[in-house]
Parts: structure tokens; C-alpha cells; sequence
């Protein structure tokens, strides 16, 4: 099967969008993102998701909201925004070895 390309050229990753959630999320110190931050990190990390169609965003909402390995956590005082932060949930850290995702 042929990988993907986008029309700029760039190749889909073969990460799954809840590996690419996963790759977001450990990426940081405090181990949790908001959603405009995962968004920011798949764009800088993968161009292909710099296009204009956002069909992807929708898919990686449907994998937080779905996906039982992502939490929300409340923003603390220090960290004041709008929406939730998005973190691993306890125990399936393993489940993200090597930045992808094994159910």
C-alpha cells in the first residue's frame, strides 16, 4: 500500500492519531497538553498535518474523548485557560512504548 502524501508533499506519518496523542503528551514535563497543544505539537512534529483541511482534528478529538488510555484533568491556578488538560491515564502508560500506541 502506498503511503499517503499530502499536496505539499509530505508523507502521512504511520502513527496512529492516538500515538500521536501519546508522542504529545510525553513530550511535556508536566505530562498533560490542552488540546490546542497537541494540535501545535502534531503540526511542528509532522508537516503533513500543517495543511488546511482539519478532518485530523476531529479525529483527535474523537480519540481523547473516546479512547479510555486519555483522561482530562482539571487546569490548575498556575495554569489558567480555557477547556481541560488532556493526560495519560494511570496504568496505560506502557501502552505507548516507542511512540505508538498497542492496545
Amino acid at each position: 500500500m502506498p503511503a499517503l502524501v499530502g499536496p505539499d508533499g509530505h508523507q502521512k506519518p504511520h502513527w496512529s492519531y492516538a500515538a500521536l496523542i501519546g508522542q504529545a503528551i510525553f513530550s511535556t514535563e508536566t505530562l498533560k497538553m490542552s488540546l490546542a497543544e497537541v494540535y501545535a505539537y502534531i503540526m511542528a512534529s509532522y508537516p503533513y498535518y500543517k495543511k488546511e483541511d482539519s478532518g485530523w482534528q476531529n479525529s483527535i478529538r474523537h480519540n481523547l474523548s473516546l479512547n479510555e488510555c486519555f483522561v482530562k484533568t482539571a487546569r490548575g491556578p498556575d495554569n489558567p485557560g480555557k477547556g481541560c488538560l488532556w493526560a495519560i491515564a494511570p496504568g496505560c502508560e506502557d501502552q505507548f512504548a516507542d511512540g505508538n500506541f498497542v492496545k
